[in-house]
């Protein structure tokens, strides 16, 4: 499912991204973000994801901002198609991954993403919009 709520409606376009399993997240009050549009999608299909991120740069968005849920700790074809996407992303997580079982230590993705932002529940969302505005060029 792909949604588009425009913010501000001239700034840099910013790809929001929900993994497996996080269909059911709210979004932020859109005067925290500035002057960027916030695109969002959730799917909980990998190739869904992957070709979002491959045709992101292509439909005018200037950074994202995922969580891909599970995906991000067993997922090599998302970290491909965010190495190969030509913009930046930033890595989000509601929990603390390094606090929970050894599996979810390790992060597949966070190798070739901008940054990782972790452990602060929906606040992490927020930070990422801000360190994606800031990664291009927009605060």
């Amino acid at each position: 499912m792909t949604r588009s709520f425009p913010v501000a409606g001239d700034g840099p376009r910013v790809l929001v991204v929900h993994g497996p399993n996080l269909g059911a997240l709210g979004r932020r009050d859109p005067a925290h973000y500035g002057t960027i549009d916030v695109e969002g999608l959730q799917s909980d299909h990998e190739g869904a994801i992957v070709e979002a991120l491959l045709g992101a740069r292509a439909a005018g968005v200037a950074a994202v901002v995922m969580n891909p849920g599970a995906l991000a700790h067993t997922s090599y074809a998302v970290r491909d198609a965010v190495e190969a996407a030509g913009i930046p992303v930033v890595e989000v997580h509601l929990s603390n991954v390094h606090a929970r079982e050894r599996f979810r230590r390790h992060l597949a993705i966070a190798p070739v993403a901008a940054g990782v932002v972790a452990g602060l529940g929906p606040a992490s969302y927020e930070l990422g919009l801000r360190a994606a505005a800031g990664l291009v060029g927009r605060r």
